[in-house]
């Protein structure tokens, strides 16, 4: 086979063809029977003209039809041959053909490279100590009674706003030019001191405010907010308290807490202590294997397919348009934050699939694997921390092929993070 391999890079190889003879005959004949089942020739029914009238009329066509079979098989033989371990499609260029019996071509194709990792044994990481805190118990208390609270006014006119209370507001903003907009104006509004809905630095403004009393509040818009002619703007709210109220919850009761489906107050208390343990578990655990794999991302540097990049990156930048479009960005608003912000998707990506190209490497080099055992006791995992049935869990798995090798893909990974922490020190 007439081809030499060049390294561009770790994961781009350019194969260079050159055939002094070549002898497309064959690939011709077949093409212009293949081409004579379609052709329509005038005197003649489809499929039934004569073959040297097929090579006459499409002969060109033909000839070129051949040439790139030929060329197709040529680099899919050496692929083959090479053991190369491609990643997307090849660019086929600098094509020369004599028209006769000489051609020549080069293909540039990526291929996954090849990760030499250092040793990590000495690496050392921090594991954060677990707890369940009565403070966790009230608020997800809270949660349960959510439904059944009532929203009381406090008519203690000495009661300062705090965090945890509700305030009935007017409040209307002046941008620095004086300009007073619509949309930044609102009366009667409740708004909860402490939950962060509003612009940063507002609700702190308020803090200590009393029923009555009218405040002036200095703001600065986020440099990301998401219409630009308010990113970084200086902007004041004249902000008028009518009412303060507090959320009154019921107590919690054997009687209350068996419409949530416990036997009682005790009952209650044990199986979302161990809920609320295991979600602060798999939290600690996340955030170490994310700290993990930083590490070790920043420890080995490799070059990675370009394709692989920009499939992530397209993978985000149509989850981030999902998430804006919910928030209410228009396409031009959508624009304008993607010009903006556009690099740190890149790095994103980038961060991304070297973070996946590494997880392979070693799951392959512990040997970790998965199957139907690994799935079902997932699912079984996800029945019990969610309520969900285990038959509409399996359901809706089943049902989506994509979304199933999803899932025993992120198992595979949460399995190769097991492995590895085996071999790291972690105090």
């Amino acid at each position: 086979m007439a081809y030499t391999i060049e390294s561009i890079n770790g994961c781009t190889k350019k194969l260079q063809f050159n055939f002094e003879t070549l002898d497309l005959s064959e690939q011709v004949k077949q093409a212009v029977l293949e081409k004579r089942k379609s052709a329509n020739l005038k005197g003649f029914r489809k499929g039934k003209a004569p073959l040297d009238m097929v090579q006459k009329m499409y002969g060109p066509q033909i000839e070129s039809e051949a040439l790139n079979q030929f060329v197709r098989n040529q680099f899919l033989e050496a692929i083959d041959k090479e053991k190369l371990k491609v990643v997307g499609y090849p660019k086929f260029e600098n094509m020369k053909y004599d028209g006769k019996n000489a051609v020549e071509f080069d293909a540039l194709v990526e291929v996954f490279p090849v990760i030499e990792m250092k040793d990590f044994s000495n690496l050392e990481f921090k594991k954060e100590e677990l707890s369940v805190l009565d403070d966790d118990v009230d608020s997800l208390k809270k949660n349960y009674l959510e439904s059944k609270a009532e929203m009381v006014e406090i008519t203690d006119e000495n009661t300062e706003i705090t965090k945890g209370y509700f305030a009935v507001i007017n409040f209307q903003g002046q941008k620095e030019d004086g300009e007073r907009p619509e949309n930044m104006k609102g009366e009667e509004h409740l708004l909860e001191i402490g939950s962060g809905q509003f612009i940063p630095g507002f609700e702190d403004g308020m803090m200590g405010m009393k029923k009555s009393e009218k405040r002036q509040v200095n703001v600065t818009f986020p440099a990301d907010y998401h219409a630009p002619d308010l990113q970084s703007a200086k902007v004041v709210f004249d902000v008028e308290l009518l009412e303060i109220k507090e959320k009154k919850y019921p107590e919690l009761n054997d009687e209350l807490v068996k419409e949530f489906g416990f036997e009682s107050v005790e009952a209650f208390d044990k199986k979302n202590r161990e809920s609320l343990l295991d979600q602060k578990t798999k939290a600690s655990e996340e955030k170490l294997n994310q700290e993990i794999i930083e590490t070790l991302v920043k420890e080995n540097e490799f070059d990675v397919p370009q394709s692989l990049v920009e499939q992530q990156e397209e993978f985000l930048k149509n989850d981030l348009k999902n998430s804006l479009t919910q928030k209410g960005f228009n396409e031009q608003m959508m624009e304008e934050y993607f010009e903006k912000w556009g690099d740190d998707l890149k790095v994103k990506a980038i961060f991304q699939v070297r973070s996946s190209l590494i997880l392979d490497q070693l799951a392959k080099t512990y040997n970790v694997e998965t199957d139907n055992s690994d799935l079902d006791q997932k699912i079984e995992e996800t029945a019990k921390s969610s309520g969900m049935k285990k038959e509409e869990i399996e359901k809706y798995y089943n049902s989506n092929e994509k979304i199933k090798s999803n899932l025993l893909y992120a198992i595979r990974e949460e399995k190769t993070f097991k492995k590895l922490k085996e071999n790291l020190r972690i105090s």
